[in-house]
């Protein structure tokens, strides 16, 4: 064998060993590579677990206790650290508590602002201190990473719509009264704007009372007694909330005018305002159902901690959606409240 053969020999090994090596390679590499299953888990494990979410609502009521159950259960199945504060129903206490949990820098923060102002100062330093910032059901005066809860303009609009197919076009009085929750809050503020002009829209209806009651039956109870007691031909009550409105239907039955006059409500879907409709003493409430809505705060905090955006880059909003409650067939649309 000549240099030159043997040289050529050589080269023709080398080139099958190359492509051995290659074949060999290649039918290693699907099983080397990430299952897309897998590594679809592994990224959101690394974003969620060992994290840390606050909340702090305005008070442990029914409908808090409800969010707080759905966010817990959620958060503690997925690692994440949940830290709740009660200031109950205390504007000082609630505000103090937002400034001392952005000093602990959690992850997220889930807020439900009493009013429009007291807390988007903080909220606004919690964002430029990196914490991701959601508002439920009651936004502020500051636009934060995501909104979860009610299109209350909507819902203002649909509880009108109501009124009008009962008392406008000069169907009865057209006399209506509004039950506004507490007059800063933006909650109350948008659903009565918004229901207030789309009553103004039909020249037969009278707005004979809007008054914020706080969201407290017994003060609720006092207004739509004087309401009655000057206008006892009232056609309709509109209210933002379903626990006050009790005292206002109270006082609609001790007048004797129960079912005469027809009541309205904005609701949350606990089961007390559902017992209502199913006495008579509610005609209809449009239900949120709280529950659902908790599932869809625990959604938008997922999302955000998946998000590696840095906090005050987003604006989500997951609007919630609203059923009509008028009998027992409804009665899905209240939630159960955990024992």
């Amino acid at each position: 064998m000549s240099i030159f053969s043997g040289r050529a020999f050589a080269v023709r090994a080398g080139l099958c060993l190359a492509a051995v090596a290659a074949m060999t390679m290649s039918m290693a590499l699907p099983s080397q590579a990430a299952d897309p299953r897998q590594q679809l888990h592994d990224d959101f494990t690394a974003a969620t677990v060992g994290k840390k979410i606050a909340w702090v609502p305005v008070w442990l009521g029914v409908l808090e206790s409800e969010w707080t159950r759905v966010m817990k259960e959620n958060f503690e199945d997925k690692g994440i650290e949940f830290v709740m504060r009660d200031p109950n129903f205390k504007s000082d206490v609630q505000l103090q508590a937002v400034s001392t949990l952005i000093n602990e820098k959690p992850d997220i923060l889930i807020v439900q602002n009493p009013t429009t102002t007291l807390l988007a100062r903080e909220l606004k330093r919690a964002m430029s201190e990196g914490i991701k910032v959601i508002q439920v059901n009651m936004s502020s005066n500051t636009t934060t990473d995501a909104y979860v809860g009610v299109d209350v303009p909507k819902m203002g609009r649909l509880l009108a719509k109501e009124a009008l197919a009962v008392c406008g076009g000069g169907k009865g009085s057209g006399k209506v009264a509004i039950l506004q929750g507490e007059a800063t809050a933006a909650y109350s503020l948008d659903m009565t704007n918004a229901a207030t002009e789309t009553l103004e829209k039909d020249p037969s209806i009278k707005i004979v009372s809007s008054q914020p009651v706080n969201w407290d039956a017994n003060k609720a109870s006092e207004v739509m007694t004087n309401v009655l007691q000057q206008h006892p031909d009232l056609c309709s009550i509109i209210s933002v909330w379903g626990p006050q409105t009790a005292g206002a239907a109270q006082a609609v039955k001790n007048a004797g005018l129960q079912g005469k006059v027809k009541i309205f409500v904005g609701s949350d879907g606990q089961p007390a305002d559902c017992d209502m409709i199913d006495q008579g003493l509610y005609t209809k409430n449009l239900s949120y159902t709280a529950n659902l809505q908790g599932e869809q705060i625990v959604t938008a905090a997922l999302a955000l901690l998946q998000d590696p955006r840095p906090a005050g880059s987003t604006h989500y909003a997951f609007y919630t959606t609203n059923y009509w409650v008028s009998g027992p067939e409804d009665r899905r649309y209240c939630f159960t409240v955990s024992k």
